[in-house]
């Protein structure tokens, strides 16, 4: 039985490892999650605390299991709710908004600084996909807290590993069943796939006496969405597959290496045509030259003969005794013998050197630098990394570095880049047009607080807003987006690439 166990376990393992979930996307999503404090109180006394999980599913909007906030619900006037976010130093009183036992699923208001929503996946797992489960769990406090009172002190939640062992239909409710262990405190909390988008509600784990192995029930997305949708509380949902940014970037390169050779192909045949057309120039423009030097030849015999003649016949007419008219004829025939060496004289000779034979052999996209006006993009899946963004194809309105005549882009050797930093998001955006291939490409760093501090620091009061051909201002704004850059990770979280074409 216990070798049994320990091959379950080993197997569980291996299937777990086989796509390890990325630590970025879920720590982006753990900025989301926040500890759901319940405190009991009657005539300004305490009379008992507990906790659940919950996250974000607007800026200032916490879903959480209905149990969670039961008894807030039945005693208003005694029991408080508190929000304490994953960081930060404060936390913030909750007031319940939505509450349906029946889907065990519960909505919090709170006032405090805005949270990062997290983003519903809407496609179903298969069985053995590997989860992540997010919250607090109660064990884990017990070990580290010395007091209940720390309860309101902003911690990271806990995470844990898990595969997706089956779907199920209980009592009416989508139900995921899963290894990713939770323990009391986690229930509200996220069930996550590996891209830290929510696929489930952590609600309940089964005993694991006598041996028996622990699985997690969690509401799937499917029994979520349907309670956000009759409380008509609006949400992010997604259906783009998990991949890894590495992957992107290394498909990117690989696409980069077979354009270049493809380029490269196209150059070859482009020269090997040039110099088909050019020999082409040469007979032709040989060929007109013979023709036309053979003309002018033949045209300086004619000319010849008959100037002799003309010649000949003045000397006859002289013998005549009209000389007058004798020397009229004469001179007139010599006129055209000098008419005739001249034009002997002037009949072309043939340089290949002269030839323009490199008009119109210039190629390339000359018509790069002439992209403007209102261009409409769509998105490219093959090239891009979406784990909660919305993909809605774009416009762009485009004028030599300008966007909208007032978000100016700073240019550099392979297009046009501008940094955004946003006062009420937790993201750095940088946007990438290259007018060459009409391709733009927006890359999302979901970052933590300090770091969008460090962040919003360095983009500074003196934000360019609007579009410039200063070349001071233009200098000053690559300066600052320089620092930026240096600032943030080395991969983007997102990578959003979209093709673009004149409306």
């Amino acid at each position: 039985m216990r070798l049994l166990r320990v091959l379950m376990m080993v197997v569980a393992a291996i299937a777990c490892t086989g796509v390890p979930a990325s630590a970025d996307d879920i720590s982006a999503a753990a900025r989301g999650v926040v500890r759901v404090v319940i405190i009991a109180q009657a005539d300004g006394e305490e009379l008992g605390r507990g906790h659940g999980s919950g996250f974000a599913i607007a800026p200032n909007r916490i879903v959480t299991n209905a149990h969670v906030v039961e008894l807030a619900n039945k005693f208003p006037s005694l029991v408080t709710i508190d929000i304490v976010p994953e960081s930060g130093d404060a936390h913030y009183e909750g007031e319940l908004v939505a509450f349906d036992p029946d889907a065990d699923l519960a909505i919090i208001q709170f006032d405090g600084p805005p949270l990062p929503p997290l983003t519903l996946y809407s496609p179903s797992l298969p069985d053995g996909a590997g989860l992540v489960s997010l919250g607090y769990p109660g064990n884990v406090d017990k070990a580290t807290m010395e007091s209940l009172s720390q309860m309101l002190i902003p911690t990271a939640p806990v995470r844990s590993s898990g595969i997706l062992s089956t779907h199920r239909d209980l009592r009416g409710l989508g139900t995921i069943e899963h290894t990713a262990q939770i323990a009391r405190g986690n229930s509200g909390g996220p069930l996550l796939d590996q891209c830290g988008r929510v696929v489930g509600v952590n609600r309940a784990v089964t005993s694991a006496d006598d041996g028996d192995g622990g699985f997690v029930m969690s509401l799937d997305e499917n029994a979520l969405a349907a309670f956000l949708k009759a409380q008509k509380q609006p949400f992010r949902s997604v259906d783009w597959p998990c991949t890894s940014m590495q992957a992107v970037m290394d498909a990117a390169r690989e696409r980069a290496s077979r354009q270049a050779d493809n380029n490269e192909e196209a150059a070859r045949e482009r020269r090997f045509q040039a110099l088909r057309a050019q020999d082409a120039a040469v007979a032709a423009a040989r060929a007109k030259n013979d023709a036309t030097r053979e003309n002018m030849m033949g045209g300086a015999a004619l000319l010849l003969v008959l100037g002799a003649l003309g010649v000949g016949a003045g000397g006859w007419i002289d013998s005549k005794g009209n000389r007058r008219r004798a020397i009229q004829v004469a001179a007139a025939g010599g006129a055209v013998m000098i008419g005739a060496v001249v034009l002997f004289v002037l009949r072309p000779d043939f340089d290949p050197a002269s030839l323009d034979t490199d008009k119109g052999q210039a190629g390339g996209d000359s018509g790069a630098a002439l992209v403007s006006g209102k261009l409409k993009c769509s998105f490219d899946p093959d090239r891009s990394r979406v784990t909660v963004s919305d993909a809605a194809p774009m416009t762009l309105d485009w004028k030599q570095g300008c966007v909208a005549g007032r978000t100016q882009y700073v240019e550099g050797a392979d297009g046009w880049t501008r940094i955004l930093v946003p006062d009420n998001e937790a993201s750095v955006t940088v946007n990438h047009f290259d007018p060459a291939s009409r391709s733009f490409t927006s890359d999302r760093y979901l970052l933590p607080r300090d770091a969008m501090a460090r962040v919003r620091e360095l983009r500074t009061d003196a934000e360019l807003k609007s579009c410039t051909s200063d070349q001071a201002k233009l200098g000053e704004l690559a300066s600052r987006q320089s620092a930026i850059r240096a600032a943030l990770p080395e991969q983007p979280d997102e990578r959003l690439v979209y093709s673009c074409s004149p409306q």
